[in-house]
């Protein structure tokens, strides 16, 4: 499949996001990650034009993944199903989400520590290449960081003012390609 998330999944989540991948791309939207938590499963999705979700999109998504969820009860007993939009802090999963949003301030865990320390706060600038791994780099209060793109365990962005705009020019610039098509 196309999901690459390489953040670490369960063998069900892994199982899970092989079956409800191809509707989600046969919709037009991108899986962006899913987890189940007990008994309730969260998946998020995007149109990767506006890398956004609508109301709409994820009750029609919600239905679709529900049917496949239904005939291949891959999910033990009862379960909550949520799928929502990515949103603004969103998670960052694929190694091109961490080069889509450099200059944006980021919250990442890594494991192992690196010198002692697993969670990072700081500002995203860029992904090297080094020997064989990715490296997320990342300058925090005390300096850059590299950070092996495999060891990350989780990251999302933070939610500040400079995101904000950033998402509403986007959406402007959607806005304007939308109103010059259609003249």
């Amino acid at each position: 499949m196309d999901f690459e998330n390489d953040m670490k999944q369960s063998g069900i989540e892994r199982r899970i996001a092989d079956l409800i991948e191809p509707v989600i791309k046969d919709k037009g939207y991108d899986l962006v990650c899913l987890s189940l938590m007990g008994q309730e499963l969260q998946i998020m999705a995007e149109n990767p034009q506006t890398r956004n979700l609508g109301v709409d999109d994820c009750a029609l998504l919600s239905r679709e993944i529900s049917t496949i969820l239904e005939v291949e009860d891959p999910i033990k007993g009862h379960y909550r199903l949520e799928v929502s939009s990515p949103g603004i802090d969103r998670p960052l999963v694929k190694l091109q989400d961490f080069a889509d949003f450099v200059d944006q301030e980021a919250k990442i865990e890594i494991s192992p520590p690196l010198e002692g320390q697993k969670r990072f706060r700081g500002f995203l600038r860029g992904i090297e290449k080094k020997n064989e791994d990715d490296e997320i780099l990342l300058e925090t209060d005390t300096g850059m960081v590299h950070l092996s793109f495999h060891a990350i365990e989780k990251a999302k962005l933070v939610l500040t003012s400079k995101l904000l705009k950033k998402k509403i020019s986007k959406e402007e610039d959607l806005i304007t390609n939308e109103h010059q098509i259609e003249n």
